[in-house]
């Protein structure tokens, strides 16, 4: 058995339990949640599929050379620090930053420097650290979470590096 449909049986599962505690509610509450799921679904199905198809787009466009000199396996910590960087500032959501990641991949990007920008944006993000973290959380917490979360980037890639390709 797959990974793949390992995940998708236990995701499957999930939705099942989580319908039948909705029904366990009451018939309007197994209503209302099936509706907003569906809305949900409607609405986050184009975004996802742009982003998988722009990212085959990218892919295409960006020479190869300059993602292997940026960020490919032979590109070292430079690479890391260069994918670091990047992570941090690039905007959006989970359909952008993981589409870049990807582009990167196909394009020849090495895991660890992949692994770095994806560890950098979840946890960097700058506009991310501006519009949403700082109006809900104190100035001075945001920054110091930022600065205790740094090292994990690099930790990320440096044990990426020492298992090897995957």
């Amino acid at each position: 058995m797959s990974a793949a449909l390992i995940i998708d049986i236990i995701l499957w599962s999930s939705v099942a339990a989580v319908g039948f505690i909705a029904l366990q509610r009451g018939r309007l509450v197994l209503t209302n949640s099936v509706r907003e799921g569906a809305m949900d679904f409607i609405n986050i199905v184009p975004r996802i599929a742009l982003g998988v198809v722009g990212s085959g787009y990218i892919a295409a466009v960006i020479p190869q050379e300059i993602i292997t000199g940026w960020l490919g396996p032979n590109s070292g910590w430079f690479g890391v620090l260069t994918a670091v960087i990047a992570g941090a500032a690039t905007p959006g959501g989970p359909v952008v930053g993981f589409s870049i990641g990807a582009v990167a991949l196909k394009a020849g990007g090495g895991a660890p420097q992949v692994i770095a920008y994806v560890v950098a944006w979840a946890l960097f993000a700058f506009q991310r650290l501006l519009l949403w973290e700082i109006p809900f959380m104190p100035a001075r917490f945001v920054w110091f979470r930022a600065a205790v979360s740094l090292p994990f980037p690099f930790l990320a890639a440096a044990i990426a590096m020492a298992i090897g390709r995957p």
